[in-house]
C-alpha cells in the first residue's frame, strides 16, 4: 500500500469518527455516463447542502448564457451528488459565500466563475447535476466541472466517481440536443454560438496521474511529451464544442500547483519556496496550450478562443502579495500539518479566523479573494495581463462591431 491509499484511509476513518451517521443518497445514475469505472454509493452530508442563491441580474446580460466545464477550480456543487473523498460539501467550506453554508465550492467563498457570471450580468451558474433538468434552469448557463476530473478519464480515479472533460462535453451535448427539442434548432444555434465556454481543468493529471505515477506513464512519456498529449486532447473536445456550435471559449492554463501547501509539506519545502520541477511542467503544459489555442482561432472559421494564463496571474500574486493585501503564501487557510498541506480541510476548527489575508485556502485550492482577483484580470486585465490574443471582455466588444 503506497502512501497516498495510506493517507485515504487515515482520511476515511478521521471522517467516519467524526461524522458516524452516514445515509444513501439517491446516484443520479441517467446523467452520468455508462462508461463509469465506479459503483459504489456515496456517503452524504449530516446536513443538507444550501444551494446558491439565483440573484436575477441587475443588468442586461452580455451574453445569453455562461457554460463552465472543468475540475474543482470552478465545481459548483456536482460532486454532491457522487461517491467520491473529493466534496466540499461540510463547513468550512462556503462559510464566507453568499449563503454562509457550503455548496460544492472548494473555497471560503466564490469561485472565479461566480465573479465572471456577475460582470457577464448574469446569476450563478446552476450545476448539472443539481437542477432539476428543466430549460428554465438552464437557459442562462450550466456548470458540468466536477472535483477530481482530469483530461485523462481516469485521472483522480482513486478519490472515487467524478465526470471527465470527455464526459462533460456528452453533458453539453445532451443539454444541446434537449435545448434544440424545446426552442428549436435555430434558436439553440443562436443561444449557443454567442454564449461563453469556460474551460479550466488538467491540474489533476498532475496531481492523480503523473506525479503519482499511475501505470508507470513516467516512463512513457516524458513531462514535455504527457504536456504535448494532454494539449493536443484539449484542443480535439474544443473542436468537439466548435461542431456543437460553440464559438466563445476561454481555456484557462493551470495555477503553479508547485507553490500549493500540500507540496510544500510533501516536498519538505524550506521557507515556503515552490517546487520548481512541478512548476516547470505547468509552466510548459500553459505553454502547449496556448499554442493550440493560436491554431485553433486560425483553424476554426467565426470561433474566438482566448487562453488565460492562471499561473503568470497566480505568480503575480504570489510576489506582489503584499500589493494586494495578502500576509500569508505558504501556509493554507484549512489544513493540518506543515504548511497546513498534510490532511485536508475537513473541519471547522481547522480553519483559520481570516482567509482574506491567505493566498491558499487549502491543500490545492485559492481564496475567495484570489479567485476574485483572477476573475478581473479573465475579465479585463485589471491587475495583470493574463489572456492571450485578449481578455474576456474585449472578446465580447469584438463580437458586437
Amino acid at each position: 500500500m503506497d502512501f497516498s491509499a495510506i493517507k485515504i484511509l487515515f482520511i476515511f476513518i478521521f471522517i467516519s469518527f467524526i461524522y458516524p451517521k452516514t445515509l444513501a443518497l439517491i446516484y443520479p445514475q441517467d446523467l452520468i455516463t455508462h462508461d463509469s469505472v465506479f459503483d459504489f454509493s456515496p456517503f452524504s452530508p449530516s446536513f443538507s447542502i444550501s444551494p446558491p442563491p439565483i440573484f436575477p441580474p441587475t443588468t442586461e446580460p452580455l451574453v445569453p448564457a455562461l457554460f463552465v466545464i472543468g475540475d474543482s477550480s470552478v465545481d459548483c456543487g456536482t460532486n454532491n451528488f457522487l461517491g467520491t473523498f473529493a466534496r466540499a460539501d461540510r463547513l468550512p467550506y462556503g462559510r464566507d459565500f453568499d449563503t454562509h453554508q457550503p455548496t460544492g465550492r472548494f473555497c471560503n467563498g466564490r469561485i472565479p466563475v461566480d465573479y465572471l457570471a456577475a460582470r457577464l450580468g448574469l446569476p450563478f451558474v446552476p450545476s448539472y447535476l443539481g437542477q432539476a433538468g428543466s430549460i428554465e434552469d438552464m437557459i442562462l448557463g450550466v456548470n458540468y466541472a466536477s472535483a477530481g476530473a482530469g483530461i485523462i478519464f481516469s485521472s483522480g480515479s482513486e478519490l472515487g466517481q467524478h465526470i471527465s472533460l470527455a464526459q462533460q462535453i456528452e453533458q453539453v451535448t445532451d443539454t444541446i440536443q434537449q435545448f434544440i427539442m424545446t426552442i428549436g434548432e435555430e434558436a439553440t444555434a443562436d443561444l449557443i454560438s454567442t454564449s461563453v465556454f469556460y474551460i479550466s481543468i488538467g491540474t489533476n493529471d498532475y496531481i492523480h496521474y503523473y506525479l503519482r505515477n499511475v501505470s508507470d506513464v513516467q516512463s512513457v512519456f516524458l513531462p514535455w511529451s504527457f504536456n504535448q498529449f494532454l494539449a493536443q486532447t484539449m484542443k480535439q473536445e474544443i473542436k468537439n464544442l466548435y461542431n456543437a456550435n460553440v464559438r466563445k471559449v476561454v481555456v484557462m492554463g493551470l495555477a503553479p500547483i508547485g507553490c500549493a501547501p500540500y507540496y510544500l509539506w510533501l516536498y519538505h519545502s524550506k521557507n515556503g519556496q515552490c517546487i520548481e520541477s512541478i512548476n516547470d511542467m505547468i509552466l510548459e503544459f500553459n505553454f502547449a496550450v496556448r499554442y493550440i489555442v493560436a491554431e485553433l482561432n486560425e483553424e476554426l472559421v467565426g470561433a474566438t478562443v482566448i487562453f488565460c494564463d492562471a499561473f503568470e496571474g497566480s505568480m503575480d500574486i504570489i510576489q506582489n502579495h503584499d500589493r494586494y493585501g495578502f500576509n500569508v503564501t505558504d501556509e493554507a487557510c484549512c489544513g493540518l500539518g506543515k504548511y497546513k498541506g498534510w490532511i485536508l480541510c475537513i473541519s471547522p476548527e481547522m480553519a483559520c479566523s481570516n482567509a482574506s489575508n491567505h493566498i491558499w485556502w487549502d491543500q490545492f485550492h485559492p481564496t475567495d479573494a484570489v479567485n476574485a482577483i483572477l476573475a478581473d484580470n479573465v475579465w479585463s486585465g485589471l491587475h495583470t495581463p493574463m489572456c492571450y490574443p485578449m481578455n474576456l471582455q474585449d472578446m465580447l466588444a469584438q463580437s458586437t462591431r
